[in-house]
C-alpha cells in the first residue's frame, strides 16, 4: 500500500497563491506517476497536474499551463510532490487530491487510471 496525505490547502484571494504538498509513504514502486487531481461541485474530478517519478515529463491541463508548477522530492523512502499554486483564481475552488499509479503503465489521464489516493484538500479562491 502507499500512503499518500495531502496539506497546504487554504482560503485565499483571487490573484493569491497557495502551494500544495503530498507526502508519500508506504510500499514504493520502482517508479511511478504522481498527480493532482481537483473536484469542484457538481463537477467531475480532473487531472490537474502529473509528474514521474524522476521529476521529469511533467503534465499540466490547460487551465494549469503557466500558472501551476507541480515538483518532486525524493528522500530515501518518503517522497513528497507538491503543486505551486499561483495567480489563483475563483474557479480554481475545489476539493485537491494526490494520486499515484505505476510508471510503467503510462501517464494517466483519468481518476479510474490511478491506484492510490489522498484524502484530498480543500481549495478555495475568494474574488
Amino acid at each position: 500500500q502507499v500512503q499518500l496525505v495531502e496539506s497546504g490547502g487554504g482560503l485565499v484571494q483571487a490573484g493569491g497563491s497557495l502551494r500544495l504538498s503530498c507526502a508519500a509513504s508506504g510500499r514504493t514502486f520502482s517508479s511511478y506517476y504522481l498527480g493532482w487531481f481537483r473536484q469542484a461541485p457538481g463537477k467531475e474530478r480532473e487531472l490537474v497536474a502529473a509528474i514521474n517519478w524522476t521529476g521529469g515529463n511533467a503534465f499540466y491541463a490547460d487551465s494549469a499551463k503557466g500558472r501551476f508548477t507541480i515538483t518532486i522530492s525524493r528522500d530515501n523512502a518518503k517522497n513528497t510532490v507538491y503543486l505551486q499554486m499561483n495567480s489563483l483564481k475563483p474557479e480554481d475552488t475545489a476539493v485537491y487530491y494526490c494520486a499515484a499509479r505505476p510508471y510503467g503503465l503510462g501517464l494517466g489521464y483519468k481518476p479510474t487510471d490511478y491506484d492510490y489516493w489522498g484524502q484530498g484538500t480543500q481549495v478555495t479562491v475568494s474574488s
